[in-house]
């Protein structure tokens, strides 16, 4: 016990053995739904959701023990919300690509995300894009899973003059309503696991009044799937192409957002950060980002990444990466219990993106609207990823007419180098696709 004690400096962090089980208990409870959602959002590109299940929870205890060990910080990893809805929904299902295909952008957006890590760049190019650019981009993200959510519950669904138009009452939306609401009520009140608890809801009402989910396991408990179908079956060599730099470009941007943004806010939440705002621990918290989203491509997943839910953890007494370990004993657990998670439902697991999307989508007021030439990029940014269930889409126009719209309105200067290059390489990534 002591020298679990010095390896994860508990006394200098006046923190106590205790504590950090407690924090790491309520992280898992807090991002224990990723276990259900990724399999099930995954799954509709063909691949096996069984092994999914293993996969998910695998990818976790990877990424969460190496942030943990590594940088000694209350962190958790997980495959990432977006990215999952990314790797599907833009890739395979919207360009057509096998899913062997999108694991190799996932493991090469993992590489590139690596050497900026180790170069120390990655602050630099974050700062190098528009504060109103990068809110738009998690804004447009959440925007995005929301709509994927609403779809998956059925409340909204394709309309041949409209597009898209309001679905009817049937058991799969009115479970995934009430489920919603049970959800947002739990979640108002404060409640640990409130996403968690929704999905459990959920599954029991749908066991209980869905006649198309059949009969109830024989068993809880078993042995791990295998990961054989998915493990090292990501095509490297077919995504060492031009076509495909887009979306390994998007890919590295959405997680670069997504973990800065996450490391941050947890770091201050944590009180690991100097009187001077120094975060000597972030270098190490992203290289490990990095190193995990490649494992998360062999494994056969969508982009690990690090989870707000940490701060969850972290309010509760979490402050070193002995709270990291435990949460991965939990995601262990969690391994054995797949003939249960193989049966929930989608509109069980689907008000948990309308949830996170909407998180996702509060900072919209911080964008400035007031000066047309960031709010029309920003708006774009924001509106054609839903609108064309792409979030390389997104990116790629509002970068395009960022650099267009600085141009014609003389406001050069504002715009950094890195910009330019940006600007330049999201318009020729348009024309190629649009091409053909």
């Amino acid at each position: 016990m002591n020298k679990i004690a010095a390896f994860f400096k508990l006394k200098e962090r006046n923190t106590t053995f205790k504590q950090e089980c407690i924090g790491g208990m309520v992280t898992f409870l807090a991002m224990a739904y990723i276990v259900f959602v990724n399999p099930n959002i995954l799954a509709m590109t063909g691949m096996p959701k069984e092994a999914l299940i293993s996969v998910t929870c695998i990818a976790a205890i990877f990424g969460t023990l190496l942030v943990g060990l590594w940088a000694n910080v209350p962190f958790a990893m997980a495959p990432g919300m977006g990215l999952n809805a990314m790797f599907a929904f833009t890739l395979v299902l919207g360009k057509g690509m096998s899913w062997q295909d999108a694991l190799g952008v996932v493991f090469l957006s993992g590489v590139f995300f690596t050497i900026i890590s180790l170069f120390g760049v990655r602050h630099k190019i974050v700062d190098a894009i528009p504060k109103d650019l990068q809110l738009a981009i998690g804004c447009g993200v959440g925007l995005f899973i929301a709509f994927i959510g609403l779809k998956q519950i059925g409340l909204v669904v394709a309309h041949p003059q409209t597009l898209v138009g309001l679905g009817k009452f049937s058991p799969a939306v009115v479970i995934g309503l009430a489920t919603l609401l049970l959800t947002v009520v739990l979640e108002m009140y404060r409640i640990k696991g409130s996403i968690l608890i929704g999905i459990i809801f959920g599954s029991i009402l749908g066991f209980a009044f869905d006649p198309a989910i059949g009969a109830l396991p024989s068993t809880i408990v078993a042995m791990p799937p295998s990961i054989l179908p998915l493990f090292g079956q990501l095509n490297i060599v077919a995504v060492l192409h031009l076509s495909f730099a887009s979306a390994i470009f998007s890919f590295l941007f959405v997680s670069l957002f997504d973990s800065i943004g996450t490391a941050i806010a947890c770091s201050y939440e944590a009180n690991l950060v100097t009187k001077k705002g120094k975060m000597p621990h972030l270098k190490k918290v992203l290289e490990a980002d990095g190193i995990a989203a490649m494992a998360s491509g062999i494994l056969g997943t969508s982009n690990t990444v690090t989870f707000l839910e940490s701060a969850a953890g972290i309010a509760n007494g979490a402050k070193t990466g002995l709270s990291a370990v435990v949460v991965a004993l939990f995601f262990g657990l969690a391994l054995f219990f797949s003939p249960i998670i193989t049966l929930v439902p989608v509109y069980a697991t689907a008000p948990a993106l309308i949830l996170v999307g909407i998180f996702m989508s509060k900072h919209l007021s911080k964008i400035n609207f007031s000066e047309l030439h960031i709010a029309v990029p920003a708006f774009l940014t924001v509106i054609l990823m839903p609108l064309t269930y792409s979030i390389s889409n997104g990116i790629a126009y509002g970068f395009s007419s960022y650099i267009l719209l600085a141009l014609l309105s003389r406001k050069t200067k504002e715009v950094s180098p890195f910009m330019w290059g940006v600007g330049v390489f999201s318009i020729l990534s348009l024309c190629i696709e649009q091409m053909g």
